[in-house]
């Protein structure tokens, strides 16, 4: 397993299909694991199958790395295999014949819950209006923490993947800032809507901003230097707000786009309709945030507790 292909399969990953830069980071970190476990047993070339059945094992009880973990690992290696196979004909995937268990126990989606939205909302500034009579004759930079609660935001009302969102630029949003153009996974466009009066306002500040400070291929969301802003660099972000208002566990992107999925699921919008804003693939993949919905149900009706007030006359 040479960097070389290991750098062929990701071009392959990023240009074919359309990967977003948190999954290719993901499939090299796998790649480079299984890379220096090849180097640490002293395997040779070509890999097989009793080799696969090793590193699993080696995951599992040397490093006691997760079932999530030892799954996308393997899942990582089954793809680059299969890649190098259908790119080279005197090359047998090892994991071929190889039965594996690759089973990980569900896990529901855990969204931020209403009371701690609230809270982080609270702490977040909206972007100010500048005072005509004030405003300068160039535009300038809207603070860090103003563009924090803006995203933070957005990610509630729309759904979007952190890597959707850092990766628009000033086109992909109409001149209302009310619609943005999204490309997601596998080069599959959307549309998703910026439903919040107030919000639309202040997002409306950044896009005119923006667009005025460096034009319409511009991107959307940067950093203190004036580069894109990066999905590593805002999940940063949000575990300073974490730590500052002392939440557990801390804010990721994600589970602001869970929050998204959950409310609009307890609000009674169709789940396809959900399922078209997230952009699944499969409405399977939607459906599970209506178990996270039932949850809810089950916590109201056990507050509710209608038995011990019928008890109680």
């Amino acid at each position: 397993m040479t960097s070389m292909r290991i750098n062929d399969f990701e071009n392959y990953c990023q240009e074919q299909l359309g990967l977003s830069e948190h999954s290719l980071r993901a499939y090299r970190q796998d790649l480079t694991a299984y890379a220096r476990f090849r180097q640490k047993a002293k395997l040779n070339d070509p890999p097989a199958a009793a080799d696969i059945i090793n590193f699993q094992k080696d995951l599992r009880e040397e490093q006691g790395a997760s079932p999530a973990t030892i799954r996308r690992r393997l899942v990582t290696l089954r793809s680059y295999y299969g890649w190098l196979q259908d790119n080279d004909a005197a090359f047998t995937s090892p994991f071929v014949g190889l039965r594996l268990d690759m089973k990980v126990p569900k896990r529901l989606p855990r969204p931020i819950d209403r009371p701690t939205l609230g809270a982080v909302f609270r702490s977040a500034q909206h972007i100010v209006q500048l005072d005509p009579c004030d405003k300068p004759s160039l535009p300038v930079e809207i603070p860090a923490v103003q563009i924090t609660g803006l995203i933070s935001r957005l990610l509630v009302v729309t759904g979007l993947r952190i890597g959707e969102l850092t990766s628009l630029r000033v086109c992909n949003v109409t001149s209302a800032a009310t619609q943005i153009r999204v490309c997601g996974k596998g080069d599959r466009e959307r549309t998703v809507y910026v439903a919040n009066d107030r919000l639309q306002t202040d997002f409306r500040r950044l896009w005119e901003n923006r667009c005025d400070i460096a034009g319409s291929q511009a991107w959307l969301f940067t950093n203190s230097k004036g580069g894109r802003l990066t999905p590593q660099a805002f999940r940063k972000r949000l575990r300073t707000l974490s730590k500052s208002l002392r939440i557990e566990p801390h804010l990721t992107p994600h589970r602001f786009r869970h929050s998204a999925a959950t409310m609009l699921i307890e609000e009674g919008v169709d789940i396809r309709l959900v399922q078209r804003l997230l952009g699944h693939a499969s409405i399977a993949t939607t459906e599970i945030y209506t178990k996270v919905s039932d949850n809810s149900l089950s916590s109201a009706v056990t507050a509710a507790d209608t038995l011990a007030k019928v008890d109680a006359y």
